[in-house]
C-alpha cells in the first residue's frame, strides 16, 4: 500500500483516483470543486478529503495530478496552498495533465528546487480507458522514481513505458494526437461519404474495421458520428489546446504538420459553430451527408 495524493478529479482524474482505492492505496484527494471531491468520496468511502491540494500533498509519498491547462498544473504546484507546499523531500509528483513540454520542464525544475521528483506523465485513452482502467501512459523523468511510481500507475493503465527525460511524456503525447487529428479526420469523411452515396454504414464499417483500415477511432466512433452523438468523450476545446502545443512544438522543431494543422483549422470551425464541448469526432459535423435529390 502507497500513501497517495490525488489533485483533480475531472473527467479523467475521477475514476483514475477510484481505482487507487480499489488497488487498496491510502488516497486522499483534492478538487477545486469541493462538491465535486465529495461526490468522489461519497462514491469511494476508503478515500480521504483534503481542504487543500498542501495538505493533500503532506499526506502522501506520490502525489498524482490531473488537471486542465498549463497554468492550472504550475499554480496547484507553486501556488501557497499548493503541492509543493506540502510535500516533502523524496515525494514524487506525477503529472498526468497534456501540456507543453516546457511546461512540463518548469514544473521539474519547481519541484527539484523542494527536493521532490517530477515525472511528466500524459495519458491516452480518453473517458473510457480511465473508467476501465486500461490508459497509456507514456512518461519522461528519472528512472528511478519511475521505479518506484510504476506498480501505483498499474492500477489505471494497461501500458506504462518511461520514453527519456522530464518533457519527453509531453513529446509522445503531441505524437499521439498528431496521429488522431489525422484518423479522426479521416473516419469523418469515410462515413460522411458513406452516408451520401446511401450505403448502409454499420455493414461497410462492420466489414473494413476488419482490414487495413480499422482503428480504435473506427471501431469506436463510426456509429456515433453517423448517429450526431458528441455529448462524450475528449472535448474539442482539449484537442484545439494540445494541437496548440503541438504546433508550437513543431515551429520550434522545423517539423512539418500540414494535415494538423488543416484539422486544427476544421475543429476551429466547429468550435465556432457550437461545439467547444463536444467529443473529437465532431468534425463530421462540417461535412454534407445527406444524398442529393435524385430529382
Amino acid at each position: 500500500m502507497t500513501k497517495v495524493a490525488f489533485v483533480g478529479l475531472g473527467v479523467m482524474g475521477y475514476p483514475m483516483a477510484g481505482h487507487l482505492v480499489r488497488a487498496g492505496h491510502e488516497v486522499t484527494v483534492w478538487n477545486r470543486s469541493t462538491a465535486r471531491a465529495e461526490e468522489w468520496h461519497a462514491e469511494h468511502p476508503g478515500g480521504r478529503l483534503a481542504a487543500t491540494a498542501r495538505a493533500a500533498a503532506a499526506a502522501a509519498d506520490l502525489v498524482l495530478v490531473c488537471v486542465g491547462h498549463d497554468a492550472s498544473l504550475l499554480e496547484v504546484l507553486t501556488g501557497d496552498d499548493g503541492v509543493l507546499a506540502g510535500a516533502s523531500p523524496r515525494t514524487v509528483v506525477v503529472d498526468h495533465t497534456t501540456v507543453a513540454a516546457e511546461t512540463a520542464r518548469r514544473a521539474a525544475a519547481a519541484c527539484a528546487a523542494a527536493g521532490v521528483g517530477f515525472l511528466d506523465a500524459p495519458v491516452s485513452g480518453g473517458q473510457a480507458g480511465a473508467v476501465n482502467g486500461t490508459l497509456t501512459v507514456m512518461v519522461g523523468g528519472d528512472a528511478t522514481d519511475f521505479a518506484r511510481v510504476e506498480p501505483v500507475l498499474a492500477a489505471y493503465s494497461a501500458k506504462r513505458r518511461l520514453l527519456g527525460p522530464v518533457g519527453a511524456g509531453q513529446l509522445a503525447k503531441m505524437v499521439n494526437q498528431i496521429c488522431i487529428a489525422g484518423l479522426v479526420q479521416a473516419l469523418a469523411e469515410g462515413v460522411a461519404f458513406a452516408q451520401r452515396t446511401g450505403q448502409d454504414v454499420e455493414a461497410v464499417f462492420d466489414t473494413i474495421g476488419a482490414g487495413a483500415a480499422g482503428s480504435w477511432q473506427m471501431a469506436n466512433r463510426h456509429a456515433t458520428m453517423a448517429a450526431d452523438s458528441f455529448d462524450f468523450g475528449f472535448a474539442v476545446e482539449h484537442m484545439r489546446k494540445d494541437l496548440a502545443n503541438t504546433l508550437a512544438e513543431a515551429r520550434s522543431a522545423g517539423a512539418a504538420l500540414p494535415v494538423t494543422a488543416l484539422v486544427d483549422q476544421f475543429y476551429a470551425e466547429v468550435w465556432q459553430a457550437g461545439g467547444r464541448r463536444w467529443d473529437t469526432s465532431s468534425l463530421i459535423t462540417r461535412l454534407p451527408r445527406s444524398r442529393p435529390d435524385a430529382g
